[in-house]
């Protein structure tokens, strides 16, 4: 039973995360705010961020290896652009 409630509160975390700037925050933040981007898709974004320039629209994420329509219809209230 304890470890469930572990879980949980685990799990919780993500599901009230905050918004994220995809254009200024670094890979542990972006990966703490998005549901599915683990710290390799985050590292990608950065990377992408990085040599492309900020990202204009946040479907330009499905550029990104990794990430796919479905990540981001399921993050999109937590992506911010500026």
């Amino acid at each position: 039973m304890r470890k469930l409630i572990i879980m949980l509160m685990f799990l919780s975390f993500s599901v009230f995360a905050e918004p994220v700037n995809i254009n200024t925050a670094n890979d542990k933040e972006i990966s703490t705010a998005l549901d599915g981007v683990g710290d390799k898709k985050a590292k990608e974004i950065v990377k992408y961020r990085e040599i492309n320039g900020a990202f204009k629209s946040i479907n330009e994420l499905s550029n990104v290896k990794g990430i796919g329509d479905k990540t981001i219809a399921k993050n999109k209230k937590n992506i911010k652009l500026k």
